[in-house]
């Protein structure tokens, strides 16, 4: 049975995100995200579904310097609708309540109910485990913010549900494995692809790099950037573009790209999540 990695505790979203993808597979909670890539890098976890970035709180920067590190490759993608209640012990109330706990990611997207609560908050590892900090309390003063499954899963009572500020709120995952994912050119579904790449230290190398992609009409979805140590040398950049390499046009801007940069390294080819045709 395939066992799938991801940080965070039974409730969170990482885990909400990876029994949707892998409904029949062994679940293994890990204490951050390093732990889980490990599990995968160390054979203890087939995959990992990992957070990269949200529609609302942006990109989650522990990842993306772990991952070109980690040896791993990107074979899936997965957008989860995020959706928050404030949760209690049973009997607790909004007028008695005095603080709230959860991740600094979902404090932030939940700002609308804190500003008008008043409460002081305080900032847990992940999202269900500060169901399970309020659970273990048993203080009515004290509330979690978490993922709706939390609350069975914890014994908590909803307190106020879909508290999120923006109902649209996303979160993308992608799935990590060992071994990259057997995808052919030329496909009936649409395909990613994820790269790690550092330009050349010249003037206008970005620029440069990155023509390939304008002059030969592959879309590029998502560039960011990321400095190497403390010294003044050229960036690091991850990107992400919508094709296969071996695609006629995609290899022309890659040829390119690596004309002018001193690395650049593919981390995945995958099918596009359908999230992506409906926006």
């Amino acid at each position: 049975m395939t066992t799938v990695a991801y940080q965070g505790e039974p409730g969170s979203n990482s885990a909400t995100a990876a029994r949707a993808l892998y409904p029949d597979s062994d679940e293994l909670p890990c204490t951050g995200f390093e732990h889980a890539l490990d599990a995968v890098t160390l054979g203890d976890a087939d995959l990992a579904v990992i957070p990269v970035d949200n529609s609302a709180a942006g990109r989650v920067a522990d990842v993306h310097h772990l991952l070109p590190e980690s040896g791993l490759f990107i074979v899936g993608e997965y957008f989860l609708a995020i959706r928050f209640d404030l949760m209690g012990v049973p009997g607790a109330t909004l007028d008695r309540l005095e603080c709230v706990r959860s991740h600094v990611h979902a404090l932030g997207q939940c700002r609308k109910l804190l500003r008008e609560g008043g409460w002081r908050t305080l900032v847990s590892d992940d999202t269900a485990g500060a169901a399970r900090e309020v659970a273990e309390l048993g203080d009515p003063r004290h509330a979690a913010l978490a993922p709706p499954a939390a609350a069975a899963l914890y014994g908590l009572d909803v307190l106020r549900p879909e508290v999120e500020d923006d109902p649209d709120n996303t979160t993308r995952f992608v799935v990590l494995s060992r071994d990259p994912a057997e995808i052919a050119p030329g496909g009936e579904r649409p395909t990613m692809t994820s790269l790690f790449f550092t330009v050349r230290n010249i003037p206008s190398a970005l620029y440069k790099a990155l023509g390939g992609f304008a002059s030969s009409g592959v879309n590029l979805t998502k560039i960011e950037s990321y400095q190497m140590g403390a010294g003044l040398g050229a960036s690091r950049f991850y990107a992400e573009i919508e094709g296969h390499p071996e695609d006629e046009r995609v290899a022309l801007a890659l040829d390119e790209l690596r004309f002018f940069s001193s690395e650049v390294r593919v981390l995945g080819v995958y099918e596009a999540h359908p999230h992506r045709r409906n926006n």
